[in-house]
Order: C-alpha cells, then structure tokens, then sequence
C-alpha cells in the first residue's frame, strides 16, 4: 500500500471532537461511551456546540449543531467552553509531536489539526508512515486520554483528504491516499464540499455548471474554470488530480505582501443604529491598542455590518484614509464616517465586523496639514501606557466610560478566549 520511495509524507493528525474529549478526560469519562456537549446554555436553546464527545455522533447527533437540534431523547452533559484549557491541551500534545519530529516540520493548522513533514524520520526510527502515526497517536492518548485520527499521504491535500474521508470509516482511524488512490476512491465522491477548501459558495457555483465531484473538475476545460474562479481555479485543478505543491517548510518561510489586523462579534440580542455604534468605538479601541503595542499603524480601514435574521443583506465597506496613523481619535473619526455612510438605520443590527488594513510599522506614520502633531503624540502616550498596565494587570485593569454602559460588551470579552469562556 505504501510507496516508501515517495518523495514527501505527510501526517495530519486531528484530534478527534478535541473540546468534548478534553470535558470528559478532566471528568474521568470514557468519550467513547458518554454524552457530552461543550456549550453555553445562557446564550439560550439556540446556541452553537462547539462540540459534541464521538458516542453522541453515533446517535445522529451532528456536531456544531444548536441545542434545540439535539433529539428530546437524547440525554447528554452539558459543558461549559473553556478555551484556556482545550489551549493548555493543545501546547501539551505539540510537546508530544516534538519528542518525534523538529518544529520546523510541523504545521500547527489549528488548535485541534496538525500536519507533520515525516519523510526524513521514516528511517530514522525504521517504521513506515502507519507504524509512526500509530506511535504519535497512542502516546498522545496515553499521556492526555485524547484519542486522535490521522491521513497520511505525499502532499498535504492528500494528507488531508485522507484525514476527512478515509479515517473516519478506517479500523485503526488511519487514512492513506496517494494520487492513484484519489483517483479510484475519490474521483466520484459527494458532496464536493466533504474536500479541503470546497465550500457551500465553491460548489454552488460548480454545480451551475454540471460539475458534482473531482472528475468533473478534473475533465471540464481548464479555460472555463479560470474564467469563474480567477486563479483560484489552479488550486481546484490540481487538487482534482491530487496535487499540492506546498510544502510545511513553504508555509514556515511565508511572509505575507500585505498585513491587516481584524476582529469581528456576534451580539447577544439586537442593537439599535445608535447602540451598535457603541460596539464599533469600543472595538476600535481594542484594535488600536493591538496596533501601539505592536508599533503600527495603517491608512486603510473596512466595517462589515450583519442584521437581524438576515432581513437585509450585510453592508460594509472598505477606505482608505489620508492619515497612516494608530491614534484611536483619528481612527474613530473615520469609522464614524463609514458607520454613517454603510450601515443602513431602520434594521437592527446582529454583527459587526472591522478591520485594519495595509498595516505596516510606525515609521511609515504619516499626518496630514490639518493634524495636531502635538496632540497625537500626547494620545500616544496615553495609549502606550494602557497597553502596559492592561499586559500586567490585564485587560479589565482600565476601562473607560463607554465599557460600563449596559449595551458595551468589551468587558464581558475581555474574560473570553475566541469568543468563548476562558475558565
């Protein structure tokens, strides 16, 4: 089954149902045999599982699903998130990938997914690819009690595909593909969307145009895909044949051209136009201290505005400013002038999203004639001086008036991690 003359392979190690798996290690229970779900009932019946433990998949019950989805019948422990300890999990598994490979061959891809380079270290340790998984995967449930799955394949979409598709349905929870075996097992798999950057938008717009599976975007003209998808159509190219040119080593040495920094949330209920702009300042303030500790500024900024049960289409949009700046007064002003100009007041309003682009260091600050140079550098000041005692005493350490206010919501997110409890 294996080549071991391949030129690459790669692991991707996922750890399976991570949140709900890591709830019942700290409770003594077998995830295997237990129901649980790592969820926040206050924010009501219709809250997202972040995850549900594996026995509950055996019953129907789909993962991220809300709580009024899961069947009366279905008894289950409900768990609070508490993403400091999923992240302590996770730094505690990546000391277990290094005891067997160098850091320089992982890629951590998110907090419960890692892809390992293990071509150097297959006959270091005279095992093949299998024999190594199975290796990494007991010791991470011996030491932890987390059970992982693992795709081996000479690229990473295959690693991945393999991940996805193959392990789940595998004795040992171990997938292999190469491009042979795409072809034969995956070629006419569906839906599209099963596959590794094929989302809902992605296969809609194949399926306007007959294509339902790899085959079709393997065998339909090459011209006609570029004009749909720009250059985004080489990667579904060549996926479709199982190819993938990068290399973890590629990713490691990555420097993105452009930098932005962006943060977006969900309200707990329906804001007003004028509520929600309260949620803009205030997260215009956590982004413009993120910019002053890390010394820089930008010129070109984006708000994205989400309403209520979708009653209109989202509005939003993205200016460039005449300042290269981080000073939060300059940079309210301009999202005031955006708020007015998108946001759309007979609607309420669900979600707010920003975003601060081209950022690039502070030596690039630039002002134009009708600034006050003085007063910018006295708000800097200022500024510097709350991200040192929010990095010692924390985020909650100061806080100003507009975070006291009944609707503001940067308090209650200081103390969560992703959007979610910390504790």
């Amino acid at each position: 089954m294996y080549n071991e003359t391949m030129e690459r392979v790669y692991l991707c190690i996922d750890l399976k149902s991570f949140y709900a798996s890591v709830e019942c290690v700290e409770r003594g229970l077998d995830p295997l045999r237990v129901n649980l779900v790592v969820a926040d009932p206050s924010r009501g019946n219709g809250a997202l599982c972040l995850a549900i433990s594996p026995h509950m998949k055996t019953q129907g019950v789909k993962n991220r699903c809300r709580l009024f989805e899961i069947p009366k019948q279905v008894e289950y422990i409900t768990a609070l998130p508490r993403m400091r300890l999923y992240m302590e999990y996770a730094a505690w598994i990546y000391r277990i990938f290094l005891k067997y490979v160098a850091k320089e061959d992982i890629h951590v891809y998110s907090i419960d997914e890692s892809f390992l380079d293990v071509t150097s270290y297959l006959k270091l340790y005279g095992m093949n690819a299998r024999q190594l998984a199975q290796t990494i995967t007991a010791a991470i449930l011996k030491e932890t009690g987390i059970t992982a799955t693992v795709g081996i394949g000479p690229n990473l979409f295959l690693a991945k595909v393999a991940l996805d598709i193959i392990s789940k349905h595998a004795p040992d929870s171990t997938g292999y593909l190469d491009e042979s075996l795409f072809k034969q097992w995956m070629w006419h798999h569906q839906p599209l969307t099963d596959f590794w950057q094929i989302g809902p938008g992605i296969a809609r717009r194949l399926a306007r145009r007959g294509i339902v599976d790899m085959w079709g975007i393997a065998h339909y003209p090459e011209k006609l895909l570029y004009q749909e998808f720009g250059i985004n159509a080489r990667y579904l190219i060549d996926h479709a044949w199982g190819r993938e040119s990068t290399t973890i080593e590629e990713i490691h040495r990555y420097k993105a051209k452009a930098h932005s920094i962006s943060n977006s949330q969900i309200l707990f209920e329906d804001y007003s136009y004028q509520d929600a702009f309260l949620i803009v300042k205030e997260m215009v303030d956590v982004n413009v201290l993120t910019l002053t500790d890390r010394h820089l500024v930008t010129n070109r900024i984006s708000l994205s505005i989400g309403y209520s049960k979708d009653v209109i289409r989202p509005t939003g949009a993205i200016t460039k400013i005449s300042n290269c700046t981080n000073s939060y007064r300059i940079l309210l002003q301009e999202f005031k002038r955006l708020y007015v100009r998108v946001t759309n007041p007979s609607y309420p309003i669900r979600r707010i999203g920003i975003g601060f682009h081209n950022v690039r260091d502070e030596m690039y600050e630039s002002y134009d004639l009708f600034t006050d140079i003085q007063e910018v550098e006295k708000e800097k000041k200022i500024q510097e001086t709350l991200v040192r005692i929010r990095q010692q005493y924390g985020k909650n350490a100061v806080l100003k008036g507009m975070n006291l206010e009944e609707k503001g919501t940067t308090r209650k997110r200081n103390l969560l991690i992703g959007g979610h409890n910390a504790q």
